[in-house]
């Protein structure tokens, strides 16, 4: 498995996340604040620089008020 498809992933939950984050009209600081984790970590995370844990993704869901599989995105590059 190529480095780079780790990379497209978080960064296609990132983006997925920041979408609906923002579609809400919630900052990443109250988003943070919600969701009970440091507002760096979610610039990080929306960046594609972090992976967040099962749990984190399950409490950004919860907040989003989504199923925990909406934050999840299809990749269109192959596993190798």
């Amino acid at each position: 498995m190529k480095k780079d498809y780790d990379l497209e992933v978080r960064k296609a939950i990132g983006k997925q996340i920041k979408h609906l984050r923002e579609e809400r009209g919630i900052s990443q600081e109250e988003f943070a604040f919600l969701v009970g984790i440091d507002r760096t970590y979610v610039s990080f995370i929306e960046r594609g620089e972090r992976s967040p844990r099962l749990p984190i993704l399950y409490r950004m869901a919860n907040v989003l008020e989504v199923h925990p599989g909406a934050l999840l995105v299809e990749i269109d590059e192959t596993l190798e």
